[in-house]
């Protein structure tokens, strides 16, 4: 006859969020703990992919956010399925982060100052960009213009979002159309990327900041490493695409502790202020392919260079006087 003990037998199991297994150094850690340390490993310094919400408690001052549109939706303009419809993928990432989209913006204040500001959620759809996504980042930037104050984006994206075609392709013009007006103006843009930011988000505004920094070890890039690989044919180099090889190649300016990272914003922002407002309302210098074109400047502003035409600041330039298509020669 089996004995039967006093005390209760030892659970089998326990609640599936209580640790977390680091991928870079494999240690178990415990779940609470890794939140109170912003989800970064205290035994390999891993940055773990983090939640908007959290995002932005950690970058700005305690109660200074305030959301705009929080309200937006996606729709299914393309009636989409795939394994399951659109529709019922927009809901269960809606159950899951409790977000409406995979974006959040408002205004806020980092150390006292003022600043517009967008985060992404990897969680919801991977990040990815779609029609609202892309019209919150470029409401975002129309009001740090309006309001002339600098702006702050957070990326983490896989890229843009498939399930709504053209529509999510479009978001890469919008928002470069955005920043750029920014740049006119003389608005400061501050990008974080985070890990992942790919695809579409990293070709389109996520790469445009006049300071673009990065968390450590994130993935950085359009398209992934195995195609990248197969388009160029060779093997690429140790760590492609890592915040650290873009640090070393140019297209990043700072890889920045996530612990640092707000220090690092408010120091930034400390310089970086709006320019003044021109004297002149209906002077312009808006070039929506300057950051194509960087050469562009070289071109004279007069048009194409005739026989007979005169130096003009050491370069060639129309007669003063001449009008468009008049006969330079006589």
């Amino acid at each position: 006859m089996p004995i039967k003990l006093p005390f209760r037998p030892r659970r089998e199991s326990f609640p599936p969020d209580l640790w977390t297994q680091c991928p870079s150094c494999e240690e178990m850690l415990f779940s609470k703990q890794l939140d109170k340390l912003m989800r970064v490993c205290p035994n390999c310094g891993h940055h773990f992919r983090l939640a908007a919400g959290a995002r932005l408690e950690h970058l700005l001052d305690p109660g200074t956010f305030v959301e705009r549109d929080a309200g937006l939706q996606s729709e299914d303009p393309l009636g989409f399925v795939d394994q399951k419809p659109y529709p019922d993928r927009v809901a269960a990432a809606q159950l899951a982060t409790g977000l409406r989209d995979a974006a959040v913006w408002g205004e806020a204040r980092i150390s006292g100052r003022q600043v517009a500001v967008v985060v992404m959620d990897f969680g919801f759809m991977g990040g990815s960009m779609g029609a609202v996504v892309g019209e919150k980042v470029a409401r975002a930037a129309e009001f740090a213009l309006a309001q002339r104050v600098p702006l702050v984006a957070v990326s983490a994206s896989g890229g843009a979002r498939m399930q709504e075609g053209t529509l999510a392709l479009m978001q890469l013009v919008k928002t470069v159309a955005a920043v750029e007006r920014l740049r006119e103006a003389g608005v400061p843009y501050i990008s974080v990327l985070s890990d992942p930011t790919t695809g579409g988000v990293f070709a389109s505004f996520s790469a445009l900041g006049d300071v673009n920094l990065a968390e450590p070890n994130a993935l950085i890039g359009f398209a992934g490493a195995r195609v990248s690989a197969g388009t160029i044919a060779q093997e690429l180099p140790p760590g492609f695409q890592r915040a650290e090889f873009l640090f070393e190649h140019g297209f990043v300016d700072r890889v920045v502790h996530r612990a640092a990272l707000r220090d690092e914003l408010v120091t930034l922002l400390t310089f970086l202020r709006p320019a003044e407002i021109a004297t002149d309302p209906t002077a312009s210098t808006f070039r929506p392919f300057a950051f194509l074109a960087p050469r562009a400047d070289r071109v004279p502003a007069d048009g194409p260079v005739g026989q007979g035409s005169r130096s003009t600041n050491g370069r060639p330039g129309a007669p003063a006087g001449a009008s468009a298509g008049s006969d330079t020669n006589g």
